[in-house]
């Protein structure tokens, strides 16, 4: 076995444990840097009734607190199921080096974790959207960003 191969398979692990616990969907995510588990996630979004606690944001803040940093530069991620929408977001402003996905979205669709409505809301027009979103407050909002691009002593991401 790989050293990716080992890294999926805790992933998938994780997956496993999170049903038999029934924490939530059969999904599970480890994060690795170098050689470590850094970050280990499953899908909690049943037990927590928290609809973004899926398996890689799980792991992502775990890895996190782990390494006391907001990003994974020089981290991997293994997870047991291609990202959603959102997880991809949070993946991607985490900044890992590489993804490791075991099953397709198809794959987790078949299962009932169809995540094809987001995917097409997401092409369309915001508003040709099923949930209305329209835009309220800007001009205050402007001022925050002002103040956040002149603030000397923000830490950037």
């Amino acid at each position: 076995m790989t050293r990716e191969e080992r890294f999926m398979s805790e992933a998938i692990q994780l997956a496993n444990r999170g049903i038999a616990h029934k924490e939530g969907g059969p999904f599970g995510c480890v994060i690795v840097k170098g050689d470590e588990i850094v970050g280990r996630g499953n899908n909690q979004v049943t037990s927590t009734n928290d609809p973004t606690a899926h398996a890689e944001v799980v792991a992502i803040r775990n890895a996190c607190k782990n390494l006391n940093s907001f990003q994974l530069e020089d981290c991997e991620i293994y997870t047991s199921c291609e990202p959603c929408p959102m997880c991809l977001g949070a993946i991607y402003w985490a900044r890992p080096k590489v993804i490791y996905y075991a099953g397709t979205r198809e794959d987790a669709a078949d299962a009932g974790f169809d995540d094809s409505l987001i995917y097409e809301e997401m092409d369309r027009s915001l508003a040709d959207r099923r949930i209305p979103i329209k835009s309220l407050g800007r001009e205050q909002a402007l001022k925050v960003f002002d103040a956040w691009k002149n603030n000397p002593d923000k830490t950037t991401y």
